[in-house]
């Protein structure tokens, strides 16, 4: 029997292996009666019981809802992609193939970002493993007192990989990356790169159901450059904003409300301190992004109403990059989706899917959103069911 030919009960217990249902109640910090009634397909789970799941069952959502199987799948390109990535990551932190001649590649890693905004997730590994061999090359090329600036770029080159093998369920390998990454950083000298992988790990962590070491590592992500009151720096000022509000949404992952919102509201007092979207790294952080993110905390601690008010709220989200568009979407859709809008709910999720097809695949909302708005026999749940590459049963 095929992984997603199981129920998600079925699913569950059979993740669940030896271990009782009081031990997994117990660590995900649920019910009994809950873990039973998820056993047993009563009713839909939240969002919230299923990442507490997740992290106690050590797998993604996905998983658990029949979206991949236990080892996830992928398209030959994405395969491809990880081979090198990983040869290059790998190869570069022991020092192999570190002789060959630098070239300019700042335009590549550039772009390489732009890709990884835009949802092109393979195109941005492509570029990722060639600008790790090139920043590998041009470091062992500078002389030692110019070395910092190059040990920041390798960092960047690190970082953006280890996002792509996140993306692609490859933890191991993005574990990896962002290691290397930190140790590029803090050779760097610079606080601020240092502080972006610290969130880059984070969300490494928080795509691993690991929880409670995203919520740790994301606090270490903002409160180590926290800007005094006299600090006017945009670049600063918006770059702990990004931070502080996406440890706002790993304590709302976590199911601290009273945090999310203390950290989402520092958040928003730096945006409109800024008065103005501000391009940190190529990610714009303002009114828009706190916006954004208010949506996912509204949504995954169980407030689908307040979520579309927010979400009505906003006239113009045309300052966040099309990957945050696209996440802000699945957001909408699931809160529609929790207040029983199915028909919109599916309306907007197949809307993100036709039009950003390969960003979807390698996300876990679009599975679980369609299956609890109710997939039977709808033109537009078999379409969505393509696209994600699931069968939703």
């Amino acid at each position: 029997m095929k992984w997603h030919e199981h129920t998600t009960g079925q699913r569950i217990k059979l993740l669940r292996g030896a271990v009782t249902q009081e031990a997994l109640a117990e660590v995900a910090g649920l019910s009994i009666a809950t873990v039973r009634k998820a056993e047993q397909d009563r009713g839909q789970l939240s969002l919230p019981t299923l990442m507490r799941l997740a992290h106690a069952l050590g797998a993604d959502i996905s998983v658990i809802v029949g979206q991949q199987a236990p080892k996830r799948a992928m398209l030959a390109d994405d395969r491809t992609t990880l081979r090198e990535m990983s040869r290059v990551v790998h190869d570069t932190a022991a020092g192999i193939s570190a002789d060959r001649e630098p070239t300019d590649f700042a335009s590549d890693l550039a772009a390489g970002w732009d890709a990884y905004r835009a949802g092109r997730v393979g195109v941005a590994g492509r570029f990722a493993a060639s600008c790790v061999s090139d920043a590998a090359a041009a470091l062992a090329h500078t002389p030692v007192e110019r070395r910092m600036a190059a040990h920041g770029l390798l960092a960047d080159a690190y970082r953006l990989s280890a996002y792509v093998a996140n993306q692609l369920g490859a933890r191991d390998l993005a574990y990896a990356a962002i290691g290397h990454a930190a140790e590029q950083a803090r050779q760097a000298g610079d606080p601020v790169r240092e502080a972006s992988v610290a969130s880059g790990r984070s969300w490494v962590y928080l795509r691993d159901a690991r929880l409670g070491e995203a919520e740790r590592v994301a606090a270490v992500s903002y409160t180590s450059i926290e800007p005094t009151y006299g600090d006017r720096d945009p670049a600063l000022l918006a770059t702990y904003g990004w931070h502080v509000t996406f440890a706002a949404v790993v304590a709302a992952r976590q199911g601290n409300t009273v945090a999310a919102e203390e950290l989402l509201s520092q958040g928003s007092a730096v945006a409109t301190r800024l008065g103005r979207d501000v391009m940190v790294n190529g990610t714009a952080f303002g009114p828009a992004a706190v916006a954004a993110q208010a949506v996912g905390i509204a949504v995954s601690t169980g407030k689908a109403g307040k979520a579309l008010d927010l979400a009505r709220g906003v006239n113009d989200w045309s300052s966040l990059h099309q990957a945050a568009q696209n996440r802000l979407q699945l957001d909408i859709a699931l809160a529609q989706c929790e207040v029983k809008q199915y028909d919109t709910c599916l309306d907007t999720l197949l809307t993100v899917c036709q039009e950003h097809p390969e960003w979807v695949r390698h996300q876990t909302l679009p599975g679980v959103i369609a299956q609890r708005a109710g997939y039977a026999t709808t033109s537009r749940s078999r379409k969505i069911a393509k696209i994600i590459g699931a069968t939703l049963a």
